[in-house]
């Protein structure tokens, strides 16, 4: 095992990694207190090689790494891949492709649906993972021997397990099953966190054109707030209190002084008037602040007996075909087959 922590190091890694065919991909990162995860180890294994590179480390240039990741001609391997890829796509301003899931590929080898990365080594190595660091503030140095034991192990058995995981597809006729649940993973528009479409995240509890304007225009303002700020969208203001915002619509520090989900002194916060100019914008034309939105249809009642069958009969098709059932299909799929003839779910 390697530990980069200067420039030489790192060109010979990548060197050695620009040889492989594929490697394996891991990161330990903070992001309790910030908004922007704060990336403090990059773990990779490819061939021989079995590198952890601290990008915390003075004057390393990680522009070599990147490039590597950007190389189209080899796979990278994750597990559960999705925070991952939100780093890489802020530090690349792009996915790194190809890339292999070795969680999706799971579900659709039948190993289980949303597996744990120590379950699959488990059962596929017959080799056991030691979690005990996994929740140690990876920011700190030096690092224990500990802490780079458990980190170089998230890659070295990824390494082994991609061969093993690509033959099992392959006799199953998948890889094509994982290529399509991959095409999420890879769009580029769920790692830009644009602050106009923050809103997409909320529940829609009204369709009156004030609740939504007010619900849009604030939650945009948060998401402003919380990437300026670099904390928390949580931090910033909870979603309960954007609902309660979008439904009492206050227009005065007195009025959000006195609601029940705003902190106690918030009202006379330096974020208080941004926020309030936000809820004021929004009343000013609710029409034209409101996000175009169709109401879901209408569910019949009765529904529970006949979708407590179908997921009866979703669990015996899986283990039939051997493969997790929200491969076929998830929950909001099975209401809609139960309550209409004809429901537009994708093949």
């Amino acid at each position: 095992m390697v530990i980069v922590t200067d420039n030489a190091a790192l060109k010979n890694v990548c060197e050695a990694l620009s040889q492989t065919d594929f490697f394996a991909v891991d990161t330990e990162f903070l992001r309790e207190s910030t908004y922007w995860s704060k990336l403090c180890l990059i773990q990779v294994a490819g061939g021989d090689v079995e590198a952890i590179i601290d990008p915390l480390a003075d004057g390393l240039d990680m522009r070599p790494f990147l490039s590597i990741m950007a190389d189209t001609r080899i796979t990278k391997v994750f597990h559960a891949a999705r925070q991952d890829l939100e780093i890489f796509y802020r530090l690349m301003g792009q996915v790194p492709l190809p890339l292999f899931d070795s969680q999706i590929a799971a579900m659709a080898a039948g190993l289980g649906d949303s597996i744990g990365y120590d379950t699959l080594v488990q059962k596929m190595l017959k080799k056991s993972v030691d979690k005990g660091s996994r929740f140690t503030d990876w920011s700190r140095r030096p690092l224990s021997d500990k802490q780079l034991t458990y980190a170089i192990g998230d890659v070295t058995h990824l390494r082994d397990l991609y061969p093993l995981l690509i033959g099992r597809l392959k006799e199953r006729d998948r890889l094509s099953w994982v290529d399509e649940e991959m095409a999420s993973l890879t769009n580029p528009a769920i790692y830009q966190f644009d602050p106009e479409d923050a809103w997409r995240r909320m529940k829609i509890r009204k369709y009156s054109p004030q609740w939504l304007a007010v619900m849009r225009l604030v939650t945009r303002w948060r998401e402003r707030e919380a990437q300026t700020r670099d904390k928390p969208r949580g931090r910033i203001l909870k979603d309960d209190a954007i609902y309660e915002l979008a439904q009492q619509a206050p227009r005065s520090v007195e009025a959000l002084g006195r609601m029940r989900a705003i902190p106690r002194g918030f009202e006379r916060s330096s974020m208080a008037q941004g926020l309030l100019a936000a809820i004021n914008e929004a009343l000013s034309d609710p029409e034209k602040h409101a996000p175009q939105i169709s109401r879901p249809p209408v569910m019949p009642s009765g529904l529970g007996p006949v979708v407590e069958l179908l997921k009866v009969l979703l669990r015996i098709k899986s283990e039939e075909l051997g493969v997790a059932p929200r491969l076929i299909a998830n929950a909001a799929d099975i209401e809609r087959l139960a309550a209409f003839d004809d429901a537009d779910i994708p093949p």
